[in-house]
């Protein structure tokens, strides 16, 4: 094995005729280290390349998400469909894989006159209105047939040619969805200087009927599942070559966020392996150790990275343990449990009240990589008081890192080399583009609401659900302000009617 620059190689070039001197750069000239960066290019341009057409996509609309208070404080973005393109609020799920939007209804959640409809005009200095999917009307719309090989439910079709029925069960509070399958066109554009427009067949869900939360505080406008089956978006669009098989969601402290299709992260993120289950892939990864202030609790736990999810649940006896320590650390008076909310650990907070003395957390991952949780807590203002609770919720099945522990980081889900990554990051540091502003709004909802409570145990939904924000992105002056709110705070506040 020869370099393609060793003297070994010149030799046998020049000697055959194939090349003169001439031709041969100078080891270690700016000559030879440009034809080694023009083969690495040609090799791996989606790397280094800025026109390339391998570069990362983000929706049409751009790559902001904004994490919405009256929906599920769950990450959402717009996405547009169809010829001519029609623009849905979806929420982002990577507990789930389908893609539906609502279409051809019997039973969906309302597009006016609703309290989140409102919500999200006020959110919007646009006039975005919450749109229902027609497949007459798209001139590049195409029902999925019986015969295709993403039509799960061919024992459900009268015949090889029939529409293809779906239906998706997400547990929680009986919400379900479910119709029939379409292929159309998802308007996305490159993440380069060029913004090339980008059309993308992607197969997704012409949602008929919906129950449960997708009638009212979940994803009324639909949900764009982002798990590892084939049907996903992220899957078709590694499968047909327009992305690398990876994605990245960024998650700020003031809500804003970001999303990119093929964005395989940095060389400084810190990293560990999935566990996958071939029968049904996810986001699943180890937890061998947590640190609670001062404590180390060994733990050999297996948990699911969940952007549909608002808080972080975690079975016996872990979340014992974890709660205990704690408590055990904290200086405040612990307030009696109200069934009203999930958390049981709250604490009474005094105005004044030092966020340093509340203990820290972090995860140490399957080979030793650290993750620190920045925002454990959730702080609550009733009635002139303030009340801080460990975001952490009992489950009675499934582990699952939810939102809320991903705060303040850029997760980055790399299906390829199957890896999760992650690096502490500042979202307004990623370009934006293609972005309409909204205006600062606070919304009063219960935690338990965003929790799907009513079910305290709802990572058993994660099997398949979850919602998310908006892709649309603040303005300059929305950022300043919730920016300096935070840092005043020191912690995320939320408005609970009591």
């Amino acid at each position: 094995m020869h370099h393609r620059y060793s003297d070994q190689v010149k030799n046998w070039s020049i000697s055959s005729g194939k090349l003169s001197h001439s031709d041969w750069p100078d080891k270690g000239s700016f000559d030879y280290y440009a034809l080694l960066a023009h083969r690495d290019q040609i090799l791996r341009g989606r790397h280094l390349s800025d026109t390339d057409t391998n570069s990362p996509l983000i929706f049409s609309d751009g790559n902001s998400t904004l994490r919405i208070s009256s929906l599920g404080f769950l990450h959402y973005t717009t996405v547009q469909l169809g010829t001519p393109g029609m623009k849905f609020m979806v929420a982002l799920d990577t507990g789930s894989d389908l893609f539906w939007v609502p279409c051809e209804c019997s039973k969906c959640a309302p597009t006016q006159g609703s309290a989140y409809a409102s919500d999200v005009r006020m959110l919007c200095i646009c006039d975005f209105e919450l749109s229902i999917y027609n497949p007459e009307v798209s001139s590049t719309s195409k029902k999925v047939t019986c015969n295709n090989l993403l039509c799960a439910h061919r024992n459900r079709c009268p015949g090889t040619f029939s529409n293809c029925p779906y239906s998706v069960s997400y547990v929680s509070a009986q919400t379900s969805t479910s119709g029939i399958l379409v292929e159309d066109v998802l308007h996305l554009t490159r993440e380069d200087k060029n913004h090339e427009s980008v059309e993308a067949y992607v197969t997704f869900g012409c949602g008929q009927v919906q129950s449960g939360s997708f009638l009212d505080i979940a994803a009324p406008n639909g949900l764009f599942g982002l798990g590892m089956e084939t049907i996903s978006v992220p899957s078709i669009l590694s499968k047909d070559g327009l992305t690398a098989d990876s994605f990245s969601m960024c998650f700020g402290n003031d809500g804003i966020g970001r999303i990119s299709f093929g964005d395989k992260g940095s060389p400084y993120q810190q990293e560990t392996s999935f566990n996958v289950n071939p029968s049904h892939p996810s986001y699943n990864i180890t937890v061998t150790q947590i640190r609670v202030g001062t404590t180390l609790i060994d733990v050999d736990i297996t948990a699911l990275f969940d952007s549909g999810t608002s808080f972080t649940y975690m079975v016996e006896p872990t979340y014992t343990r974890l709660l205990e320590n704690f408590h055990s650390q904290v200086q405040d008076k612990r307030r009696q449990h109200d069934s009203r909310i999930p958390f049981e650990y709250c604490y009474d907070m005094s105005p004044d009240a030092n966020a340093s003395l509340i203990p820290s957390m972090s995860l140490r991952m399957k080979g030793g990589s650290h993750f620190t949780v920045y925002n454990p807590i959730i702080v609550i203002s009733t009635q002139g008081e303030l009340v801080y609770c460990l975001a952490v919720v009992k489950s009675m099945e499934l582990n699952i890192i939810g939102q809320n522990f991903m705060t303040g980081y850029r997760v980055v889900f790399d299906r390829e080399r199957l890896v999760l990554g992650w690096e502490k990051f500042n979202c307004y540091d990623i370009e934006d583009s293609y972005t309409f502003p909204v205006k600062p709004h606070n919304t009063s909802v219960p935690p338990a609401v965003a929790a799907g409570l009513g079910n305290n145990s709802i990572a058993d939904a994660k099997k398949e659900t979850r919602d998310h924000s908006q892709g649309s992105v603040a303005s300059l002056s929305y950022h300043r302000y919730t920016s300096l709110l935070f840092h005043l705070r020191c912690l995320v506040v939320l408005f609970i009617l009591l």
